[in-house]
């Protein structure tokens, strides 16, 4: 499976972002739709290798999306998370990519608007580098 260059990667914790996305979708907000939102038991199960194997795969930028601090249903996780993210800004960095392609963002279930900034957040990132514009889409 290879992902297209535009595309971004959302890693999205099934109780916190996971829903917040479906929400968004469901209110109809705008955000791009080269969007790949993958959903996962808990933003803490997203490694490290999982953020660069999606860049491998040619994704513009990647998301991982968890629970807000201090309600994390598994304690830990969004703290494991935001650490493994943290470590893949730095490797981006090492080969000579924009750190800001890796991004954490901690929501909570009912904030569809939050989600939908923090992708086109991330779009915007990309789209500066890719240099592309908005009416480019």
């Amino acid at each position: 499976m290879r992902i297209k260059n535009e595309t971004i990667v959302a890693f999205c914790c099934e109780h916190s972002a996971y829903p917040a996305a479906a929400s968004a979708g469901k209110s109809r907000l705008h955000y791009p739709e080269k969007i790949r939102v993958i959903r996962v038991p808990c933003a803490g199960r997203v490694d490290v290798i999982h953020i660069l194997k999606a860049f491998e795969k040619g994704a513009a930028g990647v998301l991982v999306m968890g629970c807000e601090d201090g309600a994390c249903h598994h304690i830990t996780g969004n703290t494991r998370a935001k650490e493994r993210v943290k470590y893949s800004e730095m490797l981006l960095k090492e080969v000579g990519l924009d750190s800001r392609r890796v991004r954490m963002f901690n929501l909570s279930p009912n904030a569809p608007h939050k989600f939908v900034r923090a992708v086109n957040e991330i779009a915007k990132i990309t789209r500066k580098e890719s240099g592309r514009s908005d009416d480019n889409r």
